[in-house]
């Protein structure tokens, strides 16, 4: 039995302080909406099948742990105790029963992941170790798990083998096409899963600043004193609002080949989520359970990821998404604006024009003639 009154289930370390835990929690309880869709849409890609089949049954999924195994520090009461006792206490306010090995490998850049095909692994960094305090640390500790409670680390596994298979065949110009088109898939469903794990690190640390502090270490390293929570938030609203279209294409080819996220705009989501009124439900204890899954609609889950999306374009900031909404609005403007060119797009309209007797004029029409100046 726990200080907290809790029935420990082999789970034999939990921290002082008491946590709400989520007996039976099914991941769709904090997966994102958009991590769901992008898996979807994932699944549709022509040929997607027939390698994850054929991958699933090729990829070394045995010399994978016995590499971790002897290149690697595995993760116990005798090593990195502090790290074991995080995990166990993850896995037990997620109720996942079984505990998934995790190994620290030494490399300076901060990084973890969840991999594992049959079974997941977790793999920490020591950079990462190094860089976080212990709720820092245990949140990134929950997000792992989370990946491995949503069956993330099948789809990460593929990815890094395919990744590496991409390089190899770059020689053979249709055989690098196909498998590029499904390392973008991966790679565009992977930055979504992060925003879902995020969440689950958060459930599981349930100290939403700690969260953020350990995504500004991420971004920024290891000067808290240096660092500001509240700017940077900010730095994300002006990532999203600024600019015009040519910085929202920008913003796409800068994200293409990355597997994570902008660390600013995962922030801001998780941000977001935690204020939201699904958090505090889900913190009441009204959450979907595992036992339900089976009885899920998928497209009811279709619709949802489908709301949320429309409701991101009509709320964004972003001028691409404000070109989105006007196209499908039938804005009045929308054909001076293009006449304009990019410049047309930008994130904050032309602002009202102040004659020199102090009346306020409208900015003229894109195709109104140039007016006599004095």
């Amino acid at each position: 039995m726990s200080d907290d009154g809790h029935q420990q289930s082999g789970h034999e370390k939990v921290p002082s302080r008491q946590r709400r835990r989520f007996p039976g929690i099914s991941s769709r309880a904090y997966e994102h909406p958009a991590d769901r869709s992008a898996l979807v849409a994932l699944r549709k890609l022509s040929g997607f099948d027939t390698v994850f089949k054929a991958l699933s049954g090729l990829l070394p999924e045995r010399s994978l742990r016995l590499l971790f195994l002897s290149d690697s520090v595995r993760v116990s009461d005798q090593q990195f105790a502090h790290l074991n006792d995080m995990l166990r206490d993850a896995c037990y306010i997620l109720d996942l029963e079984k505990v998934p090995p995790m190994y620290v490998t030494q490399d300076p850049q901060p990084n973890a992941m969840c991999i594992g095909l049959d079974e997941p692994i977790i793999v920490v960094t020591t950079g990462l170790v190094e860089l976080l305090d212990e709720e820092e640390m245990r949140a990134v500790v929950g997000h792992e798990v989370g990946h491995a409670l949503s069956g993330h680390s099948v789809y990460r596994t593929i990815l890094l083998f395919l990744t590496t298979l991409a390089l190899r065949v770059a020689w053979i110009p249709l055989g690098n096409l196909a498998i590029m088109a499904i390392v973008t898939a991966l790679r565009e469903w992977f930055r979504k899963s992060e925003l879902s794990a995020d969440r689950a690190g958060l459930l599981v640390g349930q100290d939403l600043r700690a969260s953020m502090r350990g995504l500004m270490k991420i971004a920024g390293g290891n000067h808290l004193h240096e660092m500001n929570v509240d700017a940077f938030l900010k730095q994300a609203e002006e990532y999203e609002a600024g600019g015009d279209l040519r910085d929202s294409v920008l913003k796409i080819l800068n994200v293409l080949p990355r597997s994570h996220p902008f660390t600013t705009v995962r922030a801001a989501e998780l941000k977001k989520w935690a204020e939201s009124r699904d958090y505090q439900r889900l913190m009441d204890g009204h959450y979907p359970r595992r036992s339900e899954d089976k009885d899920t609609s998928v497209t009811d889950s279709f619709r949802e990821s489908a709301n949320h999306y429309a409701t991101h374009v009509k709320s964004s900031k972003d001028p691409l998404m404000k070109l989105v909404t006007d196209l499908a609005g039938g804005a009045g403007d929308l054909g001076g604006r293009v006449r304009r060119g990019f410049g047309g797009f930008a994130a904050t309209p032309p602002k009202d024009q102040t004659s020199r007797n102090g009346t306020t004029t409208e900015e003229p029409p894109a195709d109104a003639p140039p007016r006599d100046e004095d």
